[in-house]
């Protein structure tokens, strides 16, 4: 599935900045090299979302509206985590950002976690998914660079995942260069898209 249109709406380095509710939102977080940035310019269908050999370099919150058959998303891209050249004073900052976000924004519809199939589910990502958890936001997992594992050690992985946050199904296994799993994905989009409220 390919969006009409796709265009950059703003990037927010405090919740003051945020834009105006609009059209249902989907964010995505994720380790600052999980590949969050390839899979939304995937998703787009064009380079909208910068991506870099230097993970970290998404420091802001930033929005993107897309344009389907029917209706119009927004997607937003939360800075990454878990990098350790970023400076502690820098990642300190953005949660205050990420948490403002998640818990002012009446149109989100859900949260897309990213997580490297290589590295499976580690604290972040538990500690994340509980506090969206206690929000009341839902949670999708992809688990990312599918390229980078074999076949056969992809579906363990995605059980201790699904088995770790106690998910109701396995996660989605997904990969920017083959484009594995990204129709799925697009489904998962839809349906969020359409639901009403978190």
């Amino acid at each position: 599935m390919k969006p009409r249109r796709a265009t950059f709406v703003t990037s927010a380095a405090e919740p003051a900045g945020f834009p105006p509710p609009g059209p249902p939102e989907l964010a995505f977080a994720g380790r600052s090299n999980v590949g969050k940035s390839s899979l939304l310019n995937l998703l787009i269908g064009k380079p909208l979302a910068r991506t870099s050999s230097t993970p970290g370099r998404t420091r802001l919150l930033n929005f993107f509206d897309v344009d389907l058959a029917s209706n119009t998303v927004r997607f937003v891209d939360l800075p990454g985590y878990g990098y350790a050249k970023v400076p502690v004073d820098m990642r300190a900052g953005w949660r205050p950002l990420v948490e403002g976000y998640l818990t002012g924004r009446p149109v989100l519809r859900g949260v897309f976690l990213l997580i490297d199939i290589r590295r499976g589910i580690e604290d972040e990502e538990r500690e994340l998914a509980e506090y969206l958890a206690e929000l009341d936001i839902p949670l999708e997992v992809v688990l990312t660079k599918a390229d980078k594992l074999a076949k056969n050690r992809r579906w363990p992985v995605a059980a201790a995942v699904r088995r770790a946050l106690a998910m109701p199904r396995e996660p989605l296994i997904a990969s920017t260069h083959t484009g594995d799993g990204v129709e799925d994905l697009w489904r998962i989009i839809r349906r969020r898209v359409a639901s009403r409220g978190a």
